[in-house]
């Protein structure tokens, strides 16, 4: 099925609807961390952030702030479908029911970068993972992930074993416990949670041989209503500006490209698996929106 596009989607909603020049007073409001260590999404915010910035000549000055209260990303999905939530932006790795709920921006705001899976072990268990070299040897392994996250039923559709927990936090003590084997993470999510665990969990590491694959583009999502399509006209016109004239790359490169190089991604054992819930409509022909760190592997 092939879901009408931004660009179909803004002419419709704009039939009735003022020009976005016109908008009222702009407040952009997205979910504040409920961990008390996290900074995985630093890097969105400061590109949406830039994204209002480099739209203010044709739509105003916008204010850019966290929710009131923390919140998981369940509950952030919820307050996005409230019209009176507390939120009216969230950032997530992206699913065909999220695309049919709220109303995508697809660009992809990492380059695609989520995909690309290194894993959190404990120490102890680093010779067991330099055993495997396929997707059927991953199977023998149970891989933690958070509840309700994206990752899962594509994880689960190659034939791995998946833990759920129920929070951020809690996986990091549930991997030290031996509830799992290895908690699968974002190349650049790997190498900075090791650092801010430490103290923590000191017996855990990154594993040093594997890289898994699956395309998974995080997308900015907004609400499928007139607020919504004006909001998302707005950040796909910044995205594209940010592309156009080198920003967002910029700050790909100031946020990611230490742990990039540090994981050591060429040396790595590729593994690719499918992502069976992509969309249709995600622009995997556009090169230039997609990171590739191996070559003659780029992104499926």
């Amino acid at each position: 099925m092939a879901y009408p596009t931004l660009a179909a989607t803004v002419f419709l909603s704009l039939l009735c609807c003022a020009a976005p020049a016109a908008m009222a007073a702009c407040e952009v409001t997205y979910p504040q961390n409920l961990a008390r260590i996290d900074t995985r999404y630093d890097y969105d915010w400061r590109v949406l952030q830039t994204v209002l910035e480099k739209t203010a000549p044709q739509y105003g000055d916008c204010s850019l702030q966290p929710s009131a209260i923390p919140m998981e990303q369940a509950r952030a999905t919820l307050e996005l479908s409230n019209p009176r939530g507390r939120i009216n932006v969230l950032v997530r790795s992206t699913t065909r029911t999220l695309e049919r709920q709220f109303l995508p921006i697809r660009i992809p705001v990492d380059k695609g970068l989520l995909g690309y899976r290194i894993m959190l072990v404990r120490a102890q268990d680093v010779a067991r993972f330099a055993k495997i070299q396929s997707v059927d040897d991953l199977r023998a392994i149970k891989i933690g992930q958070g509840k309700d996250w994206s990752d899962i039923p594509i994880l689960r559709a190659a034939g791995l074993q998946v833990v759920e927990g129920a929070n951020y936090e809690g996986l990091f003590g549930m991997l030290a416990a031996g509830r799992f084997d290895a908690f699968s993470r974002a190349v650049d999510e790997a190498l900075r949670e090791v650092e801010e665990q430490h103290a923590a969990h000191p017996q855990l590491v990154v594993e040093p041989g594997l890289l898994l694959y699956y395309p998974l583009p995080r997308y900015f999502f907004v609400r499928r209503d007139a607020e919504g399509v004006q909001l998302a006209q707005r950040i796909e016109a910044g995205l594209e500006t940010m592309i156009r004239d080198g920003t967002l790359e910029q700050l790909f490169q100031r946020y990611k490209k230490k742990t990039i190089d540090q994981g050591d991604l060429q040396h790595r054992n590729l593994i690719v698996i499918d992502n069976p819930d992509l969309s249709p409509e995600t622009p995997l022909s556009r090169t230039e929106l997609w990171f590739s760190p191996v070559k003659n592997k780029p992104a499926k």
